[in-house]
């Protein structure tokens, strides 16, 4: 099963470009670590929450966009020793005195796939998704996600993970049980679906949402849906 490093950051509007660059250059060293697949996601239409949303999650300012970003690995054993090998590169050190954001609100942790359907391809759009489930309910929330990506991948989605968080640090300014209002004894989640376009992603959810599977039970404490945050995403990169 995949695993995933998760990231959610803010980066200067302006900055697009450099920032895309920036990704673009990391990709080729994370690769030679172990990364097997590298996205970069920018913030298409990431709404503002009552609760919460992306943009608080990393204290984003105004004139900042949020971008939605993973590494993908095989497995967690691969991920533990890439990162100690990008800790002790001076490629990475060099790349890291050079950011084009904040990196001190950048959210990142590891997440271990627990729902994984979908063979994917080429991506035009993304949903992405934070929230927070209380760990008793992860056999539930396995269920539940595993129903809703077989309506996802019928009305036009490639591709469906739901990640559980497995590795999550706690940060000095910014992290991501913060950034779903965590209480105690639940786990972040990192999820998103992939789409071949916007439009297949509108289309889609139009269905999607008249589908009856996707009917919502009032009595389903699963999670609480007020602390989920979403947004969906254009890809920078996808390597």
């Amino acid at each position: 099963m995949t695993y995933v490093e998760g990231f959610v950051l803010a980066v200067p509007t302006a900055q697009k470009e450099e920032y895309r660059k920036h990704a673009a250059d990391a990709a080729a060293l994370v690769k030679e670590f172990g990364v097997r697949r590298h996205v970069e996601a920018w913030g298409d239409e990431v709404p503002a929450g009552k609760l919460n949303d992306f943009r608080t999650a990393v204290q984003a300012k105004e004139g900042e966009e949020i971008v939605f970003s993973w590494f993908e690995y095989p497995d967690r054993a691969t991920r533990d020793a890439a990162n100690e090998k990008m800790m002790s590169d001076p490629r990475m050190a060099e790349m890291g005195e050079t950011m084009p954001f904040d990196g001190q609100r950048m959210i990142v942790s590891g997440f271990e796939s627990l729902v994984e359907e979908g063979l994917g391809g080429t991506m035009g759009y993304t949903d992405g998704f934070l929230l927070a489930v209380p760990d008793g309910n992860k056999d539930a929330y396995r269920a539940m996600a595993d129903k809703a990506a077989a309506v996802f991948l019928d009305h036009g989605a490639t591709r469906v993970l739901e990640c559980w968080g497995d590795d999550v640090y706690d940060g000095k300014v910014t992290d991501f049980k913060r950034a779903v209002h965590a209480e105690a004894g639940e786990t972040p989640m990192f999820s998103w679906i992939e789409w071949p376009s916007k439009e297949a992603r509108v289309a889609g959810w139009e269905k999607v949402m008249t589908d009856e599977r996707m009917k919502h039970d009032p009595n389903d404490q699963t999670f609480d849906g007020k602390r989920m945050i979403y947004g969906g995403f254009t890809p920078i990169l996808d390597a």
